[in-house]
């Protein structure tokens, strides 16, 4: 059981893919739209059942409890070796 109070992330269904435009590739519209959102724990609940969260902007949302304590990931992209040389020529340049 999750206590009411611990952040979590919920995860909600926003559009099934029959209810998908046909405007966008066929991959993409095979598959559910969903959403994920983080905040804290309005009730007590247990993973996958529906929770009610407030989101750090105060607003209160509901969705299936998918994720407790979840981190924050960043991501710039993946390595690029010419950035590299970049940085080397612009310390050159000084």
């Amino acid at each position: 059981m999750i206590k009411k109070g611990t952040f979590v992330r919920i995860e909600k269904t926003i559009l099934e893919a029959e209810e998908r435009t046909s405007k966008i590739p066929d991959d993409t519209k095979a598959v559910p739209f969903k959403m994920w959102t983080k905040g804290i724990l309005q009730n007590d609940c247990k993973m996958n059942e529906e929770a009610t969260i407030i989101t750090m902007a105060n607003r209160k949302d509901t969705g299936k409890l998918v994720e407790v304590d979840p981190m924050y990931e960043l991501n710039y992209g993946e390595f690029l070796p010419e950035m590299i040389e970049i940085d080397l020529r612009l310390k050159n340049e000084r």
